[in-house]
């Protein structure tokens, strides 16, 4: 990681970049791809899973006898341990439900707002370079809770042309059966056109590359709405003399773990840690199963001195991190100035990895910045909202005359004829 001490203001936008992919070319590739599938539906799926994933299949849709051969793969203790991230994720979002409340505006006016699920929904759980069924229980439990009638699962086949036990069990748990064997921009295609096997969705959640990426915004602009923009995933770590730097490190390697096009950065005004923490991750990163990964990672991260804990907060609110960790003393204090961030992990012992498994909070969130103005996967991500309102002989009384004048003034004489003809009406 490089080590870049007191940056004038005037450098943090430039400092703060995410690594830059060359994207007209990237979105070109997409575009054509998915064109191919909404023209040709199965036959180009199986063709793009051959020429990507290098994996020839007869049938996409995961077949009973594999669900059943998945549950004796899987260990009886990470078995438990799914569960258990299941009833703290399950506890989390049915606590988001909203109440139906009426609201009566003026007499006889009445107005209230229901939440109603979204019928059909397609969730992409990656499972290239590691098979995120983590990500499957932070989408699967929420759509399962809002109501959503029907739940379409895609995510990539191993090199044997079979699914991972792990995401087979975990789709199993949550009553997912619609689980087919399509990875990267033919999934979202898939998902997003429909094929002569798999059904079309209304919205589409998941993270991936920027491949996945390119595809989920590309379908967007068409008739599929999607959760986020979404892409690599980021950590953002504010600390002090408070931290302990192996802590530190292993939270700045959890992510950088994920892959080349991940990034992280460390912000403090302790100089005394920095050392520590660099040492820290060598030592950690030397004994990594995925360290290659990580060490691309490493190259676009890095530790930020700064003069005081305002320019810390300044700073991470221009970043808006995916992920960020508050190790300091005054963590709760620091947490409530934090304007953009997707979750917050307050403390020592609070690791990003609690979020990305079991804590209960979802862990799909806005990255690349988008943290300014998008939220993380909450149940409302699977709800849309419909308002309703009453109106009685006295409210169209009431609130008739401001209707009538406010259409007049926009010329809007319709309008105002459709209030008039009811005013009138009880004259008589």
């Amino acid at each position: 990681m490089k080590t870049i001490k007191y940056p004038a203001r005037s450098e943090w936008a430039e400092l703060l970049k995410r690594p830059v992919f060359e994207t007209v070319s990237l979105q070109q590739k997409v575009a054509g791809i998915l064109q191919e599938i909404a023209q040709n539906g199965d036959s180009a799926v199986k063709k793009f899973t051959e020429q990507f994933d290098k994996v020839k299949l007869d049938d996409l849709l995961v077949s009973d006898s594999e669900f059943a051969e998945a549950n004796d793969l899987v260990d009886e203790e990470l078995k438990k341990a799914i569960q258990i991230a299941k009833q703290n994720i399950q506890k989390f979002h049915e606590a988001q439900w909203e109440k139906t409340v009426e609201v009566e505006t003026m007499e006889g006016v009445k107005c209230w707002r229901k939440s109603v699920p979204i019928e059909k929904v397609g969730l992409y759980i990656p499972g290239g370079t590691a098979p995120l069924f983590s990500t499957l229980l932070m989408l699967g439990v929420p759509a399962q809770i809002a109501g959503c009638q029907e739940i379409v699962l895609c995510t990539p086949p191993q090199k044997d042309g079979k699914v991972n036990p792990v995401i087979l069990f975990t789709a199993n748990l949550l009553g997912i059966k619609s689980l087919y064997k399509i990875g990267g921009v033919q999934a979202v295609g898939a998902m997003a056109f429909g094929t002569e096997t798999v059904p079309k969705v209304y919205k589409i959640f998941g993270p991936g590359n920027q491949y996945v990426t390119a595809a989920k915004q590309y379908v967007s602009q068409l008739n599929t709405a999607i959760d986020m923009p979404a892409g690599p995933s980021e950590v953002a770590v504010m600390a002090d003399e408070a931290c302990n730097p192996a802590f530190v490190a292993s939270d700045l390697l959890s992510q950088a773990e994920h892959g080349e096009d991940s990034q992280v950065v460390l912000v403090t005004y302790t100089e005394s840690i920095l050392d520590p923490i660099q040492q820290e991750v060598e030592k950690q990163l030397a004994k990594l199963p995925r360290r290659e990964f990580a060490k691309k990672a490493l190259e676009n991260s890095q530790m930020i001195l700064v003069k005081d804990e305002t320019e810390m907060l300044d700073m991470i609110n221009e970043y808006a991190p995916e992920h960020l960790i508050i190790a300091t003393k005054n963590y709760l204090e620091q947490g409530n100035r934090i304007r953009n961030a997707g979750s917050i992990f307050l403390g020592n012992y609070t690791p990003e990895s609690a979020g990305d498994y079991a804590s209960g909070t979802n862990h799909t969130l806005p990255t690349n910045g988008h943290a300014r103005t998008y939220s993380g996967v909450s149940l409302d991500s699977f709800i849309k909202k419909i308002t309703f309102q009453e109106i009685t002989k006295v409210g169209i009384k009431n609130i008739g005359n401001v209707i009538e004048r406010m259409a007049e003034a926009e010329l809007l004489e319709a309008h105002k004829n459709a209030v008039t003809l009811r005013l009138e009406s009880l004259e008589k």
